[in-house]
Parts: C-alpha cells; sequence; structure tokens
C-alpha cells in the first residue's frame, strides 16, 4: 500500500503548532511507517510538491506571499487542515487588523528604534490590508483549533484521516 503523501506549512503565527506535532515523540515513529513527509520546515524541501494527500498548515494568512502559498497548497492538495488557532481564527496576528498595516510598521520601525528609525524597504513581506484565517481565502477541509493544539488532537486527527476517515472531534478529544 502506498504511503500517504504528508506536508506540513507555516504561515503568520509561532511554530507552536509544529512544536506540538514533534511532541508525538515516538508517535512518529508509527506515523513514518504510514507517510512520507513531502514538505515541512521540518525538512529541506524548498518547493511545496503537487500530489500532497495531506496537508497541515498553521498561521494566518498575513502577507502576499501568505496568500500565494495557501492558494499553491490548496492547489496541490487533496485534504487541507487549518492547524491551530492562527490558522482557524488568525488569532495573534490579526491583532493587527484595527490598527492597519502603516500604524503597525510606523510603531515598530520608527516609534520603537532610537538609531537610524526607518521602514525598511527591502527584506520584509508586503502584509495584505487584513490577516486572515486560512478559510478565508482557500477551501478547508479540517480544523483542529487550539493554541497550540495539543499532541493527542493532532495524532487523533492524523490517525483518522489515515484510516480515510474525517475527525469528528464532538466529544473524543478534549482541546486545550
Amino acid at each position: 500500500m502506498p504511503k500517504v503523501r504528508l506536508a506540513t506549512a507555516w504561515l503568520d503565527g509561532c511554530s507552536g503548532c509544529h512544536m506540538s506535532f514533534l511532541d508525538l515523540d515516538e508517535r512518529l515513529i508509527a506515523l513514518a511507517d504510514q507517510v512520507d513527509l513531502v514538505y515541512s520546515p521540518l525538512v529541506d524541501t524548498k518547493e511545496f510538491p503537487p500530489g500532497v494527500d495531506v496537508a497541515l498548515v498553521e498561521g494566518a494568512v498575513s502577507s502576499e506571499e501568505d496568500e500565494r502559498r495557501i492558494r499553491l497548497i490548496r492547489d496541490r492538495t487533496h485534504t487541507l487542515v487549518s492547524l491551530g488557532d492562527c490558522a482557524v481564527t488568525a488569532n495573534v496576528p490579526s491583532l493587527r487588523n484595527p490598527l492597519g498595516v502603516d500604524a503597525i510598521m510606523h510603531r515598530a520601525y520608527i516609534e520603537n528604534v532610537s538609531l537610524q528609525p526607518q521602514i525598511p524597504q527591502e527584506s520584509l513581506p508586503a502584509l495584505l490590508p487584513r490577516v486572515r484565517p486560512v478559510h478565508a481565502v482557500v477551501t478547508v477541509d479540517v480544523f483542529i483549533p487550539g493554541c497550540p493544539p495539543s499532541a493527542d488532537t493532532i495524532h487523533f486527527a492524523l490517525s483518522e484521516l489515515l484510516a480515510g476517515r474525517l475527525p469528528d472531534f464532538g466529544s473524543s478529544v478534549r482541546f486545550g
């Protein structure tokens, strides 16, 4: 039986969801028998490949690059999973929404700098006017809330997906 092609991706967030994924500990070894990890910040693959069966996406859509990446991921993935509160609700990254990009940039690069205050013109991602959750940009198949979701929650979701079922979080998993 062919292995499931699994990918993980990180948009605008803190990487806590990937840390919870790593907290699967010895369950990662069992998972490795069932999946090929074809893309992730945890591996050296540079380009998101076509034909991904399941993609776990952490983080909100905050920049033009995030939007480009999530559209590519959606186009190349069968089952897209929003992993964690930033992906599900835009959570902490969206705290800038009421203030606007210009005010945030001014505060970060002018007001809070004592030496050569200036807004960088290179090496910064082009920020979108509003931070959005993943499902506001592309269709999402599974939502796994939590900040971050526990390793047990991630394991349950992956186990269900690998068994060909969409996870039902009704009463079987506690978030926290």
